[in-house]
């Protein structure tokens, strides 16, 4: 299958060439970059070298129809809607791991993004690239949207107590802690390592983007709209996300009821692990254990005393929180097993 990655220079990119590179069933052809065209790849993505002696080249359409099947976009917010239509109207296949087509309302693209959305048409069309959710409308589709990191994370967190039915869906909040890789390649003032490291920073204490998408899904789920809290900190690591979901029991719930719901939902799921242990360092969720891997560790804590439970799921942001959530997706599209290229299971000690 010959795959092409549109905004390769980033670290969004950089994964998806990484994962692509090691599937048994994928050429890659072709990787473009304005800022860095005609150079070698590996001399961006270091980790690529003796790998891949692809070089980076302009997005040119025509090239790109004659030397592609699918096409992944890692571009910033707002670039992949101009790319999209014309690579579909050619007959490619699209991964989206931008914002661009992932809420079904156009109305919340001036919300959240401030720009008004210029396809609604395909904003309809698009799936919602979580497998978890969304798998059969994945095998079918054209053009999977792949979700944001902490959106990820949330809701696969909170998902099996709200379907379960048991929790106040008019109060749920999260609380996610991300680590200095989810702020992208290029720098910044608040990026820049005497500012960011050592941190524990609230840089979305509250209106963070993604509550749009964790409302969208979690409301699918639930067959209503709700408003979910949020509230994000960077944190003084490179990978990783942590997300912790407070939901508030309408009813008594016992430990099991828990288990029965989170069991039921990710049952043979290859990507989500459920990590609630009695002993060990390790007895919840933890995002340096999932680095570089595409699993999502999911937990969960009972707090009879206040009727909380608290919902936990650790992800690499740049994996399962981007490049390899698109391949999961791209494998379903395919009809491929959706584990190729993604069997890299951690390391331990990092």
């Amino acid at each position: 299958m010959r795959v092409g990655v549109i905004g390769a220079s980033g670290f969004t990119g950089g994964e998806v060439l990484r994962l692509l590179l090691s599937h048994p069933k994928v050429e890659v052809t072709l990787a473009t970059s304005r800022e860095y065209s005609d150079e070698y790849v590996f001399r961006v993505h270091p980790n690529l070298r003796g790998v891949t002696d692809l070089k980076f080249s302009l997005p040119d359409l025509d090239k790109i129809a004659k030397s592609c099947d699918v096409v992944f976009l890692a571009t910033p917010h707002g670039a992949s809607v101009k790319y999209t239509p014309q690579l579909l109207e050619v007959g490619l296949k699209v991964v989206d791991l931008s914002a661009d087509f992932r809420l079904k309302d156009p109305e919340q693209y001036k919300v959240w993004y401030g720009w008004e959305h210029p396809r609604p048409d395909l904003l309809q069309e698009a799936v919602y690239g979580l497998p978890e959710l969304h798998r059969e409308e994945i095998k079918r589709a054209r053009l999977v949207a792949c979700p944001g990191c902490t959106a990820t994370a949330s809701i696969l967190a909170l998902a099996p107590l709200v379907k379960a039915g048991f929790v106040d869906l008019d109060h749920l909040v999260v609380d996610v802690k991300i680590g200095s890789s989810g702020a992208g390649s290029t720098p910044t003032s608040s990026t820049h390592h005497s500012v960011r490291a050592g941190v524990v920073r609230p840089y979305a204490a509250a209106g963070h983007r993604h509550c749009a998408e964790i409302e969208q899904e979690l409301g699918w789920l639930a067959g209503r709209e709700l408003k979910v809290a949020m509230s994000a900190h960077a944190v003084d690591i490179v990978r990783g996300i942590l997300s912790t979901g407070h939901a508030f029991l309408t009813r008594q719930v016992a430990q099991g009821e828990l288990w029965k719901a989170y069991r039921s939902m990710y049952s043979g799921e290859p990507f989500v692990r459920i990590v609630k242990d009695r002993k060990g360092l390790y007895r919840l969720p933890d995002p340096k254990v999932v680095v570089g891997t595409n699993y999502c560790d999911v937990g969960f804590e009972l707090d009879e005393r206040v009727g909380r439970v608290v919902a936990l799921a650790a992800i690499d942001n740049l994996v399962k929180g981007a490049a390899g959530q698109g391949v999961q997706c791209f494998n379903i599209m395919m009809g491929f097993d959706e584990r190729e290229g993604l069997g890299f299971f951690g390391a331990h000690p990092l």
